[in-house]
């Protein structure tokens, strides 16, 4: 077993604002933050990831009404299609075939949805990453910095899915229960993978489970990451972090930063999250193969000013 590590006081979780910052790092202008660490070299290795051409999707299915507002038009008429008025006139007169048609409305960011969260999606004393003021995010036109949209090129590179709760032997870890460095360094050597530069590490601590099985997705208490993680994959240049919870182990153990790892993440080091992954597929197929690498692929919706996107992450193995 790896031995446990001090944890970290409040003052030193409050004190990675500044140790762990990435604030310049890769110029006064970046709004990709730990994505630069997504280099050519890092997408070819991620490529070479692939070894059996199985795939898998890392989301959850998003519930209609549960999640989604849902409008539904189904017409049998061609004519009647939205657009119609401005197609040729033989359109008009098809009577052979209709359509269905939606117009959607979601809140993604919460406990249930799969999402990226780019770095405009926190504040903190009213400063974004890399020290832009929360100003520039308006009500209407929505953020003119670290958008979701800086991330149009997609995410590839590669993936490693790091499973504390087999690495434990437990089916899911317990509501409260926190992930510290030395579980994720137990699950790399039981795994055989290590965590390198510009990888996305996905948790799991078999949340999916809990809900695959009828539990409650949503609540108050959640596992997750510890603040004390933040340093680890701060030295280890990680990418990306996704997890089958929201992140953060709640309650985070620190008064004054309730959501340690979303806040440093963001705000100081520029580190995309992905929140409420499905990996029970992920961490059946990984199990299958003995292989706990994978090229993973996001490709956020181009939702202009937004602080996240609706994803479907999807593992290659």
């Amino acid at each position: 077993m790896t031995a446990e590590r001090p944890r970290p006081t409040q003052e030193d979780v409050l004190g990675y604002f500044d140790t762990l910052s990435n604030w310049g790092r890769w110029g006064d202008d970046d709004q990709l933050g730990t994505l630069n660490h997504i280099t050519d070299d890092v997408r070819l290795a991620a490529a070479r990831a692939v070894r059996h051409g199985r795939s898998v999707s890392c989301a959850w299915e998003v519930a209609v009404p549960g999640e989604m507002e849902r409008s539904t038009t189904a017409c049998p008429c061609a004519a009647d299609m939205p657009g119609a008025e401005n197609m040729p006139p033989a359109f008009h007169a098809d009577r052979r075939w209709g359509f269905s048609s939606e117009r959607l409305s979601l809140s993604f960011h919460g406990n249930t949805v799969t999402h990226l969260d780019s770095p405009c999606h926190i504040f903190w004393d009213g400063v974004m990453y890399n020290g832009r003021s929360h100003a520039l995010v308006d009500a209407a036109t929505g953020s003119a910095w670290a958008a979701v949209t800086a991330a149009a090129n997609g995410i590839v590179t590669r993936g490693v899915l790091l499973d504390v709760a087999r690495a434990r032997d437990v089916p899911w870890w317990e509501p409260g229960q926190a992930v510290f460095p030395e579980d994720l360094e137990e699950a790399e050597r039981r795994q055989g993978v290590r965590v390198g530069s510009g990888d996305a590490v996905l948790l799991r601590t078999g949340r999916g489970r809990v809900r695959h099985e009828g539990g409650t997705a949503g609540g108050v208490t959640q596992a997750g990451w510890h603040a004390s993680c933040l340093p680890w994959l701060h030295e280890r240049q990680v990418a990306l972090i996704g997890a089958d919870t929201p992140q953060d182990v709640q309650p985070s153990g620190y008064d004054d930063v309730l959501m340690p790892v979303h806040t440093v993440s963001l705000v100081a080091m520029g580190l995309w999250l992905l929140d409420n992954c499905d990996l029970e597929a992920c961490a059946t197929t990984a199990a299958d193969l003995g292989q706990w690498d994978f090229q993973l692929a996001v490709a956020p919706v181009r939702l202009a000013g937004t602080s996240g996107s609706p994803v479907n992450p999807i593992a290659t193995f």
